[in-house]
């Protein structure tokens, strides 16, 4: 498939996801997204779509693709999650920007790396090594206060979550180890 068509694609599911919200404020008052909801989503969606197609298009690889995939989606919830709720407290609690840091080290990690299945494993690993990181520090070094602490929020609820998003970018980096393996098995045998 041409590139073309593959961004063409990500466009027109981009369009369709952004309709279930559409849709939705025409049944219930409890969805309520404004134009800014909406620009955000598309951003975050389309940008996550074109993101995989441009990296996964390195290899020719199944497990490599669904590496990136799994990648590219823990991006995707890590900043969604973090914009609509927070991670650590409330939204508003300027600890949850802390979490950037995970998104920057699996960029700087996978340009790095050049986008090769190895080095993209061992970014995928520090990028799940900085968010459980991200969220020690967030939690009992600069703990939230005020507004932001929400005490309603138990700790194992918040450990819980965010050891789930850890673990989803450490299943990026296994995967991408077994797409390393799996090219270099095939390497040696076409040597």
């Amino acid at each position: 498939m041409t590139l073309t068509k593959s961004i063409l694609r990500v466009a027109l599911a981009t369009g369709l996801l952004l309709l279930i919200p559409l849709v939705a404020m025409q049944f219930t008052h409890e969805v309520n997204w404004t134009f800014s909801d909406f620009v955000f989503a598309a951003v975050m969606l389309f940008g996550t779509g074109l993101t995989y197609v441009l990296i996964a298009r390195k290899w020719n690889n199944l497990t490599y693709k669904l590496a990136v995939g799994v990648g590219v989606v823990a991006g995707l919830m890590l900043m969604w999650a973090n914009a609509a709720v927070g991670l650590v407290g409330s939204e508003d609690n300027p600890a949850n920007l802390l979490y950037l840091g995970v998104l920057a080290v699996a960029l700087i990690g996978a340009f790095a790396a050049r986008f090769k299945p190895l080095g993209m494993s061992n970014a995928m690993f520090a990028a799940s090594f900085t968010y459980v990181m991200v969220t020690a520090v967030a939690l009992f070094i600069w703990t939230p206060t005020g507004a932001a602490a929400e005490p309603q929020v138990r700790l194992v609820n918040v450990l819980v979550a965010n050891g789930a998003f850890a673990a989803i970018w450490a299943v990026s980096g296994w995967l991408f180890r077994r797409a390393s393996a799996i090219g270099s098995n095939l390497n040696q045998r076409l040597a």
